[in-house]
């Protein structure tokens, strides 16, 4: 009889054993299981700029406008994204919206360079085959996010600037404008109130679509007041923008020099791919640790290879949204929210 209690007792604790195991590794990789399960079908997120966005230097009026432009940029990617379109289209599509929208820092409401002209740069990412296009310095692209992406699509190239690119969206047939489209005077005028202390905004776009297949795009009228044709983050893969089905996907906004010099995007993936860090871990470490320790301000979007969501910022507030396939949304400005 004993023998056999030994044996029994034994076993059960053998049983225990193997059950603690199982759960230590469910609760260390934070989603195990539970992340099978609560995969996401698709997600979005999106960004308009990061920096000295408070309450008090936004009317009621102007919040109201950007809530409503951000809303309408995310319905579009949902839209795509719901129907089984690809994450690629869902962010092309997205960003344009925030292109051709006078309150954005990109396309039509680019800011001012030094010589008063419109510089504006883009870039998109393929997390399936880590494809990508982007242009920068360009003056006469209507929409420049779908420039970069004929630039990953039809040519041998990453990254094409000025006149030559803009010579390659015109023979690839692309909406070519007069540089003055991009000068909105009332806009203008009111950007520069709103970003009074920091003018540094970007629109961005991350998406996971039905296939599993990670996009991230980056667009922006760069830095106001800049000068010698300065390109910051969003058109450098790796920086400003990035995107690997094995991790995640990222697009930044805030001091573009930070950005190149820390290469954030890859940072946040490179966290992930080989310290195992979820993507909240990872982002946060990078936009609140790393860029704070250096002296850079802005944020981030991101979306990770299942669904999960992460949109840390280290400066006073971000234009921000998300939504997933299990309902879940939301529209966001201030740091409190």
């Amino acid at each position: 009889m004993k023998t056999k209690a030994t044996i029994l007792s034994f076993l059960m604790i053998f049983i225990l054993i193997l059950f603690s195991c199982k759960s230590e590794k469910k609760s260390a990789s934070g989603q195990s299981t539970r992340a099978s399960v609560e995969k996401q079908e698709w997600a979005i997120v999106i960004h308009g700029g990061a920096g000295g966005i408070t309450k008090e230097n936004i009317t009621p009026e102007m919040d109201k406008e950007y809530r409503a432009a951000l809303l309408f940029a995310l319905n579009t990617g949902k839209k795509v994204l719901s129907e089984g379109g690809s994450s690629l289209d869902a962010v092309e599509k997205t960003i344009r919206t925030m292109e051709d929208n006078p309150l954005f820092n990109a396309g039509k409401g680019a800011v001012f360079t030094n010589d008063g002209k419109n510089e504006l740069d883009a870039a998109i990412m393929d997390g399936s085959n880590l494809a990508a296009g982007a242009v920068a310095g360009v003056i006469d692209i209507k929409n420049p996010i779908t420039a970069a992406r004929r630039v990953m699509t039809n040519s041998p190239h990453v990254l094409l600037t000025g006149a030559g690119a803009s010579q390659f969206a015109k023979e690839q047939g692309l909406e070519i404008v007069d540089p003055s489209y991009f000068y909105t005077e009332r806009r203008f005028n009111e950007l520069q109130e709103i970003l009074k202390k920091e003018k540094n905004g970007t629109v961005g776009c991350c998406a996971l679509d039905k296939n599993g297949n990670l996009a991230a795009g980056t667009s922006t009228g760069g830095m106001a007041n800049k000068k010698y044709n300065r390109v910051g983050d969003s058109p450098i893969i790796g920086a400003g923008t990035y995107a690997n089905n094995n991790t995640c996907a990222v697009s930044g906004t805030g001091h573009g020099e930070y950005f190149i010099r820390w290469t954030v995007a890859h940072d946040i993936s490179a966290l992930m791919e080989y310290k195992g860090l979820t993507l909240k871990e990872a982002s946060e470490l990078v936009v609140n640790v790393k860029l704070v320790k250096a002296g850079g301000s802005g944020g981030v979007i991101s979306v990770d290879k299942s669904g999960n969501v992460s949109m840390p910022f280290n400066s006073t507030g971000m234009f921000r949204g998300f939504a997933t396939a299990d309902g879940k949304e939301g529209i966001f400005i201030y740091k409190d929210e």
